[in-house]
């Protein structure tokens, strides 16, 4: 879908290079430019978010790398960077020095708290960034400390994925008007801005500013039960119909504490009544008994078990590649699957990057 569109990302951490990698999936030409020295131990050689990618070394405080890395950017639809606040600008790449040898591009920045602000030049990471956005409050059930899984709310959902929003929205109007734009991706921005679903739900009196009092945060139906084996079980029967037959499942139909499922009041002892019905039994025998049923439950899963589930293999969710489990790209477009794309090696064309830009007179 966006053959044709090339991209220069800048080598950072988190979300960015993973927006950069998305890109990359959806067909974009990406190339990111890499420092000199060994990969990031956090990551390994084989970056899984490098996929799809060339891969240029260059020191950027060398000035003939310098002059690489603006001839590729003069060259490109977008450019995505993950540093400090004028950390871009210091090194010469910032956006005014691409103003005249191209005003169509998109400038992507993706920071935590944002390009201003009080908190604009400090350090932060994912659940920082969340919890002061407030889309950390509701996490986790009354009473435990709110967490969600690392980095999926705040660097991938309020960060990377608002960031390939923007580039491919800056994209459009450029193409459009000729004119690029700077593109401010705060991961702080964008996970308040996906609580809008959740937010929405004061005005039919279902948000309380009290922790398991709303009507999406943990009610005996919308939460995960502990079994008999140490293992977890999801539970979302939100709609009536789905509870219904949750109940007609367990053979609770016809027992007067589960009979109102929206009164506030019985959540506890309903809570009470279903964790002690869980952990009677493993997440084996639960599974197997809500198996192809509408009641909204499943087992939760590691992603290697993911990977061996037969929808998620059916669809071909997840791959295996240098021994490492990786997804694939996503969404689909006219239902056709794709495998991920290989990952190369720290630097692996950059003399091929050179000699193409020496022929095209650009170095």
């Amino acid at each position: 879908m966006l053959a044709g569109i090339k991209v220069v990302e800048f080598e950072g951490l988190g979300p960015a290079p993973f927006a950069a990698m998305m890109l990359a999936d959806l067909g974009a030409t990406v190339t990111v430019v890499q420092r000199p020295g060994p990969a990031n131990p956090t990551m390994g050689e084989h970056n899984m978010l490098d996929r799809g990618k060339q891969a240029i070394t260059l020191d950027l405080k060398d000035p003939g790398d310098l002059a690489v890395a603006r001839a590729l950017v003069t060259d490109a639809d977008a450019l995505i960077e993950g540093l400090r606040p004028g950390v871009m600008e210091r090194l010469g790449l910032g956006p005014d020095t691409f103003t005249q040898s191209n005003p169509e591009l998109v400038y992507g920045r993706m920071t935590g708290w944002g390009q201003t602000g009080p908190r604009a030049h400090l350090a932060g990471h994912d659940y920082n960034y969340i919890a002061t956005a407030g889309a950390l409050y509701y996490a986790s059930t009354p009473g435990d400390a709110p967490l969600t899984p690392p980095t999926i709310v705040g660097d991938i959902g309020g960060g990377a994925l608002y960031l390939v929003a923007g580039l491919l929205s800056g994209i459009l109007n450029a193409q459009r008007t000729g004119k690029g734009t700077v593109v401010d991706a705060a991961i702080t921005d964008g996970s308040a801005h996906m609580m809008a679903l959740f937010m929405a739900m004061a005005g039919g009196g279902n948000l309380s500013e009290t922790r398991g009092q709303s009507l999406l945060d943990a009610p005996p139906w919308g939460r995960t039960y502990a079994c008999a084996d140490a293992r977890y079980l999801s539970v979302q029967c939100l709609e009536p119909q789905f509870y219904a037959l949750f109940l007609d499942t367990l053979g609770l139909s016809d027992d007067p504490l589960f009979a109102d499922q929206y009164d506030r009041a019985r959540w506890p002892d309903q809570t009470a009544r279903l964790t002690a019905l869980f952990a009677a039994e493993p997440v084996a025998h639960w599974a197997a008994l809500f198996d192809n049923s509408d009641a909204c439950v499943a087992p939760v899963l590691t992603p290697w078990e993911a990977a061996r589930d037969p929808h998620i293999a059916a669809r071909a969710i997840w791959h295996e590649a240098r021994g490492t489990l990786q997804p694939a790209p996503a969404p689909r477009f006219d239902g056709q699957a794709q495998a991920p794309s290989p990952t190369p090696r720290r630097g692996q064309h950059t003399e091929e990057i050179l000699t193409d830009l020496r022929q095209r007179g650009l170095i």
